[in-house]
């Protein structure tokens, strides 16, 4: 079912019946066999968590094929956050929002859970394990096509807290086409979710980031977090470098008249992003191919 903050923003946009028809996705349930088969082919998921500071943040796993490997109610993710990740040794039995995607054939899997213990008492030094709540896909819409080339002796990510965004990150931001987005809500935990668009889409304000809505499957996950709980997390990739940026903040949505912004600007919605923390990273397993 729908939280009060889904209900909200699907209200306001006038598509509470359309909506309604997709809330079985939602229901309570683990991996089914054939989920579990697609996420072991994937080799990138993007988790949203909370560091030990309580810092919302939404950060890169990588791995072979198998690294994600999942049935009924567990996911099992064989990869660690390096140090300097911001959710590196982030603690465990919070709820965390997975998404896992495939660039090449336009598909993507969101997974959101309870994040377990190792045998050690951590959570994510050897691994992840998420107990799984919830299992869905998303449509292909705003997913550019791509190929990830990831090396057998890729060097492991690097990590630099810096004090706000440089104008090189703003010009990454400026070109990116894709990002991820980290949001959460008090009962549901958090859920990572990937936005897409034409390069530009993603705008620096001043200080600021926005983003204009575009329309989709009218089931507000991400807005309707922000409805209820401002903390928000952008992982904005460089597939050309393999350079990424981590940030942590609030956002707030922004209602206008439709067709009255900017060309883009289709639905009268657009998403503010206030930055609080920045981590800048090196990730060589997120370069795409060229062409």
């Amino acid at each position: 079912m729908f939280h009060e903050g889904e209900l909200a923003i699907q209200e306001r946009a006038g598509v509470r019946l359309e909506a309604a028809r997709l809330s079985g996705m939602l229901a309570p349930g683990g991996l089914s066999r054939g989920a579990g088969g697609w996420l072991a082919e994937r080799t990138l998921a993007v988790l949203a968590g909370r560091d030990r500071a309580g810092r919302l943040w939404t950060s890169a796993l990588t791995g072979p094929p198998g690294f994600l490997d999942g049935a009924g109610q567990r996911l099992r993710v064989d990869a660690a956050f390096a140090p300097g990740d911001p959710l590196h040794d982030l603690p465990a039995g919070q709820r965390v929002g997975l998404i896992a995607i495939d660039f090449a054939t336009r598909r993507r899997m969101r997974v959101n859970g309870t994040l377990l213990t190792d045998e050690a008492g951590h959570a994510g030094r050897g691994g992840l394990t998420v107990e799984v709540t919830e299992a869905f896909g998303n449509c292909p819409q705003y997913i550019r096509p791509r190929r990830l080339v990831r090396g057998a002796t890729a060097a492991p990510p690097a990590f630099a807290t810096v004090p706000a965004l440089t104008a090189a990150d703003a010009a990454i931001v400026a070109g990116a086409d894709t990002f991820f987005l980290g949001t959460t809500h008090l009962g549901r935990g958090a859920d990572a979710s990937h936005r897409g668009g034409p390069r530009g889409f993603l705008r620096v304000d001043g200080g600021d980031l926005w983003w204009p809505d575009y329309p989709g499957n009218n089931m507000f996950n991400s807005l309707g977090n922000l409805a209820t709980d401002p903390s928000a997390a952008l992982l904005v990739p460089d597939f050309g470098t393999g350079r990424t940026l981590h940030l942590s903040g609030t956002a707030t949505v922004e209602w206008t008249e439709a067709g009255t912004g900017a060309a883009d600007e289709l639905t009268g919605r657009r998403v503010r992003f206030h930055p609080t923390a920045v981590v800048t990273g090196e990730h060589p397993a997120l370069v795409a191919a060229s062409g």
